[in-house]
Formats: structure tokens, sequence, C-alpha cells
């Protein structure tokens, strides 16, 4: 694994720019749900709903595959 060191401003935590990195790894798909989880430490569980009070999509289903879903739920009824 790959070590970072940088100095933060005072009124930036170590947690909290390790959690913004982690955010931002996942958001452009360069670490899995549960690495980031990890490296952040927390739980997968916990880490999901970090991220959806920060407004971060956890699950990207493009518009067009949902709606073929959709509709094929739709004729099964």
């Amino acid at each position: 694994m790959n070590a970072l060191q940088i100095e933060l401003p005072p009124e930036i935590s170590v947690d909290e720019a390790r959690f913004l990195l982690t955010v931002k790894l996942f958001e452009i798909g360069r670490l899995s749900l549960g690495q980031a989880a990890r490296l952040a430490g927390y739980s997968k569980a916990t880490y999901i709903e970090i991220l959806s009070k920060q407004g971060v999509a956890v699950i990207d289903y493009p518009p067009e595959d949902l709606e073929r879903e959709m509709n094929l739920w739709k004729k099964e009824q």
C-alpha cells in the first residue's frame, strides 16, 4: 500500500481529509465502496449512511437502464 504525507491547516483534521479523499476516489471509480469504507475507517453500512447524508450517490444506475428495468417490471405485473 502507498502512503501519503501532507501538511493540513489546523482547521482540517486528518480524519476529515482521509474521509474526503475516500469520497472523491470512490466517486471517480478508483476505489470500490468497500475499499473506500475501509480506508475511511467505517463499516460499509455506516459509510453508505454518511455518503447519503453528504448527497453522494452510492448507486450509479444510468437512467436508461432504470427505465428499461421499470418497463420489464411493469410487464411482469
